[in-house]
């Protein structure tokens, strides 16, 4: 048979191949997030006519550190991480006592009032079992790590309803800089039937449809302009808050219960003293954000400081719904300040932080044209790249494997994580640097001759 019809034969079965595997994955991870949320929302229907549950925060931070101390330490903190490391580390392979693990310890987290998200822990979970099902099978290496993407992709789906951007997500997400094509196919065939079956359990999404946007004009894209480099800026405040708050927790020295109590405590101090409206999931003061209604100005940072201290001492949860959070409602400061439409730079905050703090620009346009519709597309285009980029070589994410630097004159190491990487400068153009310097020094000082 001659080669190239070989080949034909050769991709065609591999696409009949993964659309199988695929399809019966995205079921699988659909039912487990269905059965996730299912628990975490009775266990939250418990405690919410109190209205001092968060006084449980000590409390549920402390058993959710036991969990993942005695059980399986995989399952601390955020979920997505834990992945992406079983990927490029492990060969894909998860241990199973992250299923149980992750499931219980997030829902005591976000139940007593922690603040993380829960699309984590749907992909955490969906991932550990598809590690399970591929062992079973005896899947080879690379199999292995393509299912483990495709639970991503799945979880992130079924738990959001945007099946196309958890398709992107899972194949953007792996690397900074590089776009990991081989997965693309199964991992939006699991999105999409991930999606599908879970809508068919019952599982119900947030939707919040923008009303007409303004008319393009040259002022709207200043503020666009603008409002990305403000996003990147968040974004970047975001990812070093959390690493400060991984480097306290490790320095404290004290076990996982002991972590959580602290944690928990130091929580409640907060809630005592401002409110409790930026612990837990954050969905109403999200959707008020996306709606057009105005929230406390200072929303953000706290959100930023209660998801740092929830994660890294002794909490169990996701981080993009935290950084959905932080994003709409530092883009309604941002819009309320300077007399825009508050719904609108809401939703383009909610996806360019995103984009800057996980390093994940398509994944980005493409979740607001499926949450707010196409017409948002050209500016949250500008404001996720200019995010990204701002943002630098650092990540949520730190187990990111970094292949492209983000400019010519900044020289990373490529191929190493993106949390060990040490950023140097090197300026290729110095004429056009001593340009700029010089023109700076002229205008400081009109009198003052300057040599280009």
């Amino acid at each position: 048979m001659p080669p190239r019809i070989a080949e034909i034969f050769v991709l065609l079965a591999s696409l009949l191949k993964w659309f199988l595997l695929a399809s019966g994955v995205g079921a699988m991870v659909a039912c487990s997030t269905a059965l996730f949320l299912t628990a975490l929302e009775a266990s939250l229907g418990l405690v919410q006519p109190f209205p001092y549950a968060f006084l449980l925060l000590p409390i549920g931070l402390m058993l959710s550190g036991w969990i993942t101390t005695s059980l399986s330490p995989e399952a601390e903190g955020q979920g997505t991480d834990r992945v992406i490391h079983a990927i490029h580390h492990q060969a894909g392979k998860i241990n199973p006592t992250v299923i149980p693990a992750k499931l219980v310890a997030t829902i005591l987290t976000i139940t007593a009032g922690g603040s993380a998200g829960n699309i984590g822990p749907c992909a955490q979970i969906g991932s550990g079992l598809c590690s399970l099902f591929a062992n079973a099978v005896k899947f080879d290496e690379v199999d292995r790590k393509k299912l483990v993407i495709c639970g991503i992709s799945a979880g992130f789906a079924s738990v959001f309803g945007t099946p196309i951007a958890g398709a992107l997500f899972a194949a953007e997400v792996l690397f900074v800089g590089r776009f990991f094509y081989s997965v693309l196919f199964p991992s939006v065939i699991a999105a999409v039937v991930g999606f599908q079956v879970a809508s068919a359990l019952g599982v119900t999404y947030l939707t919040s449809p923008l009303h007409p946007l303004s008319q393009f004009s040259p002022s709207l894209f200043f503020f666009v302009g603008l409002s990305g480099m403000a996003f990147g800026f968040i974004a970047l405040v975001f990812v070093e808050i959390l690493q400060v708050g991984r480097r306290l927790a490790s320095q404290t020295h004290l076990s996982g219960p002991l972590k959580g109590l602290l944690g928990g405590m130091v929580l409640l101090g907060v809630a005592l003293a401002f409110s409790d409206q930026f612990l837990g999931l954050g969905f109403v003061t999200l959707h008020q954000a996306l709606q057009g209604s105005t929230v406390i100005w200072y929303a953000f940072l706290l959100k930023i400081l209660t998801t740092s201290l929830t994660l890294n001492f002794g909490g169990s949860g996701g981080i993009v719904l935290p950084l959905f959070f932080v994003g709409a409602t530092s883009g309604s400061l941002f819009a309320e300040v300077l007399g825009l439409d508050l719904g609108m730079f809401a939703a383009l905050g909610m996806v360019s932080v995103l984009a800057g703090a996980v390093n994940i620009p398509i994944t980005s346009i493409v979740l607001a044209m499926e949450l707010f519709g196409p017409s948002i597309a050209p500016y949250a285009a500008i404001t996720c790249v200019m995010s990204f980029l701002l943002t630098g070589h650092r990540s949520v994410i730190p187990t990111q494997i970094l292949e492209e630097t983000k400019c010519s004159s900044i020289q990373v190491e490529k191929g190493q994580e993106v949390g060990q990487a040490m950023p140097s400068i090197q300026i290729r153009n110095k004429t056009l640097t001593k340009l700029v310097v010089s023109t700076f020094l002229r205008w400081r000082n009109p009198k003052q001759k300057t040599e280009p």
